[in-house]
């Protein structure tokens, strides 16, 4: 599932502030409901929800400033 939560904030990484919050709170919701960890365990499962939202985010922002600079350069196109 971590793989997911890594995608989830690739897609959602334009908007990194909403993907991080519904990351980490969503990812604790799901392991809640279906009975992977208790309420002891929500921050726990909050924290890793953020922090591999986050990499997905950091990636998407990463493409993001790599692509920007890209087109900011005299004589690059994107193609045909």
């Amino acid at each position: 599932m971590i793989p997911n939560m890594i995608v989830f904030g690739l897609l959602l990484g334009r908007w990194w502030k909403t993907a991080l919050v519904i990351g980490a709170v969503g990812w604790a919701t799901i392991l809640f409901t279906t009975g992977v960890v208790t309420v002891a365990g929500i921050p726990g499962a909050a924290l890793f929800g953020l922090v591999n939202t986050g990499l997905g985010v950091a990636i998407h922002q990463g493409i993001l400033r790599l692509v920007r600079h890209l087109r900011g350069r005299r004589g690059w196109s994107p193609g045909p």
